[in-house]
């Protein structure tokens, strides 16, 4: 199966060796400079750089024969150009999109879009099934891509109590998905402030539990 991930962060790469392992033929489309150097250090002949949201890009690396386009990039705009593109013009039978915002996701199945994933609405799931919690859990391990779902409760003495997420230095391997504070959810933005006691669900891989709990200043 041939199949075409657009967006070369943490899910990306993950999702990317994943599907290698499992013997699929996967080309991984980053456009940053930076970024797309790293991932070629690993991923070799895999990673391309480009974007994945011009239609150039997409011819040139082959998506006429795609089984399926994969977007999963931080941006849910991008997510969907993405698969719009590779669903309406280049005919691709199956189109999976990253859900950064839950309420993006009415639209996305009104624009076609075959699958959704949110990792807020998994988390959300998880939290309605009223798992156990602590100052620090580990709620779902993703083993096969290395990834895992945690909760943070931010302590009173946290240096980052009062702070946005925009100023607070926190690791890229550590993707925030949701806040819950006093009951009522909130899908974060670089504006949004953390305050003490706040419950943060984030997708980590292993090394981004320690340096996401170091940031927030949590204690397991």
């Amino acid at each position: 199966m041939y199949i075409i991930v657009g967006g070369g962060g943490d899910v990306g790469y993950y999702l990317t060796k994943s599907l290698l392992s499992q013997g699929h033929e996967v080309l991984l489309l980053e456009k940053g400079a930076t970024r797309y150097q790293a991932l070629s250090e690993e991923l070799g002949q895999s990673v391309v750089r480009g974007d994945a949201c011009e239609a150039r890009t997409m011819e040139e690396v082959g998506v006429n024969r795609a089984d399926v386009v994969i977007a999963v990039t931080g941006e849910d705009d991008d997510n969907l150009v993405i698969c719009q593109m590779a669903k309406k013009r280049f005919k691709v039978a199956r189109t999976i999109a990253r859900l950064n915002n839950p309420k993006n996701e009415l639209l996305f199945q009104k624009l076609g879009i075959d699958i959704t994933v949110s990792p807020t609405r998994s988390i959300l799931s998880l939290i309605e099934a009223e798992l156990p919690g602590s100052s620090f859990v580990t709620l779902m391990t993703l083993k096969r891509a290395g990834l895992g779902i945690i909760e943070v409760r931010v302590p009173p003495d946290s240096p980052i109590v009062g702070k946005t997420l925009n100023v607070i230095k926190l690791p890229r391997s550590g993707n925030i998905a949701l806040i819950i504070r006093d009951n009522e959810h909130i899908v974060p933005t670089a504006e949004t402030k953390i305050f003490a006691n706040d419950e943060v669900y984030a997708l980590v891989n292993r090394e981004g539990e320690e340096a996401l709990r170091d940031a927030l200043g949590a204690t397991r």
